[in-house]
């Protein structure tokens, strides 16, 4: 079990969970950090005295700092203040619950530290995944999953030789429009897109689960953080969400990994890995548990998926430029400016837009994650 955290994006849905799994297992917090919500920023600082906060935003982190006047607590801003987050010395796991590419440097300033990396910032390996597995190796730093799905997945996989894994069997309920044709969600609102049937979630984060285009960041995840090809990954529609991955073996054995839907178990074992600890979940209850059923995903009328499974095949910057461009078409959907088919026509557009780069650095991701959030506010 980890010692102490730092738990950087503490005000998202991720975050707050964090905060109650900490609190729970006895672990202290020495940091946290925002974007710009103060006022619940203030409240968590002052429920879990950490030595350090962090605020993205340089006007919110000046308000912090006064409204906290009256504790101990230091107070930093902008990248340089997550880098810090990320890099206490008396912190030995980092969780990374921060949404975008802005992760991306506080994490691998974290894997040079030999830090316990609890994952849950997407971008980190969709659009660095090469980079940052590459660092994780040679740092020796773990990556502990806390999306469900790769954290069954990484639960499937405890104890198996290296050799042993034939497939994965990345599982997703197909969000509240499954089995709708395309052209029957032209009209789709941001309050129908963010009504996920099973999880409780954010609200872009909803919309990505909507559109599939969550399944297919996940896809690509996968196939970094378990090395594997991407004919290796094999997406199952499972509309309860009762079984949150499965993995083949070579002798053609399935293991699955079933529980509830609540993100809480998966972060309480990135934090205490490879031990089990009790947790205030129940477990499943078989004898109400309605059938469990699989289907093909549609890829016809979820493109979102198939071009992140296309962008998983051609690697580079592609997978990069997906993830940044959907970013803001999903921003401005929610925002009333874009159709929720046009989602898809923004994110495709931008991936065709930019040219391939082979085995791009961290800052040449960086600049075209820019680049391609740009094309899509300047061109949709």
């Amino acid at each position: 079990m980890v010692k102490s955290l730092s738990i950087l994006g503490s005000t998202g849905s991720i975050g707050k969970q964090s905060i109650a799994a900490a609190r729970h297992l006895g672990i202290p917090v020495r940091a946290l950090t925002a974007q710009r919500k103060v006022d619940l920023l203030e409240e968590q600082a002052r429920l879990v005295q950490p030595e350090y906060v962090a605020v993205f935003d340089e006007k919110a982190a000046k308000d912090l700092k006064v409204r906290l006047g009256d504790t101990s607590i230091r107070i930093g801003s902008g990248l340089e203040g997550l880098m810090e987050a990320a890099t206490l010395s008396s912190v030995d796991c980092v969780v990374t619950a921060v949404s975008g590419a802005i992760g991306l440097r506080p994490t691998m300033a974290a894997i040079r530290e030999k830090k316990r990396i609890a994952l849950a910032n997407k971008e980190t390996l969709v659009c660095a995944g090469d980079v940052v597995m590459a660092a994780s190796k040679k740092e020796g730093a773990e990556i502990v999953p806390v999306d469900s799905e790769h954290s069954a997945i990484f639960q499937c996989l405890m104890g198996r030789k290296e050799g042993e894994l034939k497939k994965i069997l990345l599982t997703g309920s197909g969000g509240p429009f499954r089995g709708r044709k395309r052209e029957e969600l032209e009209e789709i609102t941001p309050q129908q897109a963010v009504a996920h049937p099973n999880w409780s979630m954010g609200a872009k984060i909803s919309v990505d689960s909507s559109t599939m285009m969550n399944k297919g960041l996940e896809f690509i995840e996968a196939m970094h953080l378990f090395q594997v090809d991407p004919e290796q990954i094999q997406v199952v529609v499972h509309p309860q969400s009762v079984i949150h991955s499965m993995v083949e073996l070579v002798d053609g054995t399935v293991i699955a990994q079933l529980g509830i839907t609540d993100m809480g178990l998966p972060i309480q074992l990135a934090m205490t890995y490879p031990q089990r600890c009790a947790s205030p979940f129940e477990g499943l209850d078989f004898w109400k548990m309605s059938d469990l059923t699989f289907e093909e995903p549609d890829l016809e009328n979820v493109p979102c998926l198939r071009l992140a499974m296309e962008c998983a095949k051609e690697r580079g910057i592609a997978p990069c430029v997906m993830s940044a461009a959907n970013e803001i078409a999903v921003h401005k959907f929610l925002g009333g400016e874009l159709g929720y088919n046009r989602i898809y026509d923004a994110v495709q557009a931008a991936v065709d837009h930019f040219k391939p780069v082979e085995d791009p650095d961290l800052d040449t991701i960086l600049e075209y994650d820019t680049l391609a959030r740009q094309y899509v506010r300047e061109n949709f």
